[in-house]
């Protein structure tokens, strides 16, 4: 690492960086060089805390012993098997060490390489699995406004981010949009679940007249709307969700990319707020991030509707190259051998208040109109600056990186979300550094 310092690449034109503002960018270049546990080191030496968890994905902190090692030696071992008609251990392994944290009755997993391919593959059985049950004409999808379900073209459909969808026509057909759960006038600076909105979960009935539940094949949303500003769910909303999806035959995908391995202080969200869903995606935290991997947990009622025809014959026609990829498996048994010896999936509940305290501290701080947390999870709303959106937020960004801190910004919303080792010490440094930044009225 050492012998990287103080060193930049000689061209940054070729890469058109994702979701980067690259012209900003590529005049004051912000490179990290290396990591360890809660630190990035930047390619001028100086240490920046992580309080995003990289990319809402490096649960178990950075660089850690056992899951570096697990990939080195299966890189020398077995570097590549394919998975089409064949296998290797460690894939078979790892999904049954899933299903054993995975809330009860989810027996059966699909390999994925992230989050959006875990989001299009959770659609593409929603739409089969009805089919093969003899109910073909349920081919609608029902996001959520303001949801992030990835980028590819199912996520961006269903998904209900502006910015994501204005660029790419027409997207697909047959998707309806409930309201999003965000209401500050009645809920700013809420602990946990807010007291008020639950009855927005009724808008999905709305949505079921419309259209007719015999048209409608999943509704799909994130526990809590991580990528578009830490969005809690209201007391009862999931589980009115889950009622009405029940009644009228509709299943319910949980999109817990973010939630998923830990981060509210249970391994998965549907756990935390006691709500099955029929299917769960995952990725980032399933391999701390270091290996790109995703994981579509589905029921044995839905796997098992498959199961059916000649034995020779394949029953769901979808995959990729790289599912179940040796390193990445490895990578993830390591992961959640890390988190088992840790404790990393239920830490989240021990520290959550000493977090939330810390967060809502920074209520009297200057432009700050709502402060919202569950877990090791927070937002921090910022009243925009006239006419420029975002930019409060971009400028905190940037002045967090000078001082040493990494957060995220989404809007005029500062994210966090640090990795799930992170010590009360670290959290008073990242606050005391956000403190400092708010306090300058950006």
């Amino acid at each position: 690492m050492s012998n990287r310092l103080n060193t930049t690449p000689n061209d940054l034109r070729a890469f058109w960086m994702p979701f980067t503002a690259n012209r900003q960018f590529k005049k004051e270049p912000r490179l990290f060089v290396g990591a360890k546990d809660m630190y990035y080191t930047t390619h001028d030496g100086r240490q920046v805390l992580d309080g995003t968890a990289g990319l809402w994905c490096v649960n178990a902190g950075h660089c850690r012993p056992k899951i570096t090692e697990a990939i080195r030696e299966q890189a020398g071992e077995l570097d590549y098997a394919p998975a089409f008609q064949l296998g290797h251990p460690k894939a078979f392994e790892l999904a049954n060490r899933l299903v054993d944290i995975a809330p009860e009755g989810m027996d059966h997993v699909l390999y994925t390489n992230s989050g959006s391919e875990s989001v299009e593959t959770a659609l593409k059985v929603a739409l089969a699995y009805h089919r093969v049950k003899g109910d073909g004409s349920r081919f609608r999808l029902i996001g959520r406004e303001r949801g992030y379900h990835g980028v590819n073209f199912g996520g961006i459909s269903v998904g209900g981010i502006v910015s994501n969808r204005k660029m790419f026509g027409t997207l697909l057909t047959g998707v309806d949009h409930m309201p999003h759960t965000h209401q500050p006038g009645k809920n700013a600076f809420t602990r946990g679940q807010p007291e008020h909105g639950g009855d927005l979960a009724t808008e999905l009935e709305r949505i079921v007249t419309l259209h007719d539940a015999s048209t409608i094949a999943a509704v799909i949303v994130e526990p809590i709307a991580g990528s578009t500003g830490v969005l809690i769910p209201p007391k009862g909303y999931l589980q009115k969700l889950r009622e009405i999806c029940t009644k009228h035959g509709i299943l319910l995908i949980f999109d817990e990319v973010i939630t998923g391995f830990g981060r509210l202080g249970a391994p998965f969200a549907a756990q935390y707020y006691d709500v099955k869903p029929d299917m769960i995606t995952t990725a980032k935290g399933l391999t701390n991030g270091v290996i790109p991997m995703g994981a579509v947990f589905v029921t044995a009622e839905i796997h098992d509707a498959f199961m059916n025809g000649p034995e020779h014959m394949i029953e769901f026609m979808h995959g990729y190259t790289y599912s179940g990829n040796p390193i990445a498996s490895a990578a993830a048994l390591a992961t959640l051998d890390t988190y088992k010896e840790e404790g990393l999936l239920t830490r989240a509940a021990e520290l959550s208040d000493y977090w939330a305290d810390a967060l809502h501290s920074l209520k009297d701080c200057p432009n700050v109109i709502d402060i919202r947390n569950t877990g090791l999870i927070g937002a921090i709303e910022l009243d925009p600056i006239a006419g420029e959106p975002t930019k409060r937020a971009f400028t905190a960004f940037l002045k967090a990186y000078e001082k040493g801190l990494l957060i995220r910004t989404t809007g005029d919303i500062i994210a966090l979300s640090p990795p799930l080792i992170i010590e009360k010490h670290h959290i008073d440094e990242l606050f005391a550094k956000l403190r400092e930044i708010l306090q300058n009225n950006i």
